[in-house]
């Protein structure tokens, strides 16, 4: 699987992931602090993972940064992309699960490796859900993508 990569600080545990990643089989692609001479600003780095994903460059992306808050919003801007910022490997299982999340977002700050290889099992080794209201909101959240402003609608 293609994955790309963003962190705004090249800090262990982001290092760290992309070895995960990589012992795990996947081509890593970096952005940011990760990759010499790039934008290391969580928006820039955050956005460019996530269009990856959305123009089918990369299948799934992992945004980082400090707290993980402003990646998952930079990376939720792009029409396509469904970020969840997950910080166990509950919230991973169910963002996978339930809301078909095509990118990882992770706090730099409280993720720990071995919190973050708990992370990254139960993101690859969830399913994604087939009940049809699962699907329906999916479908859903996607369809906002289209969607303009109520300010606009009321024009």
């Amino acid at each position: 699987m293609r994955i790309s990569v963003s962190s705004d600080t090249n800090e262990p545990v982001a290092r760290a992931l992309l070895g995960q990643l990589r012992e795990r089989g996947h081509d890593v692609v970096a952005y940011g602090a990760l990759s010499p001479g790039d934008d290391p600003q969580w928006a820039a780095c955050s956005e460019a993972a996530a269009r990856d994903v959305a123009v089918g460059r990369a299948d799934q992306a992992v945004v980082c940064c400090w707290t993980g808050t402003g990646a998952s919003i930079a990376a939720n801007k792009v029409p396509g992309v469904r970020a969840a910022l997950c910080t166990d490997a509950y919230s991973a299982d169910g963002a996978r699960r339930w809301n078909d999340a095509n990118v990882l977002a992770l706090s730099l700050r409280l993720t720990s490796e071995p919190l973050l290889k708990e992370i990254l099992d139960a993101w690859f080794a969830a399913e994604v859900s087939t009940d049809v209201e699962d699907r329906e909101n999916v479908a859903r959240v996607n369809r906002l993508d289209d969607t303009k402003p109520h300010s606009e609608r009321s024009q």
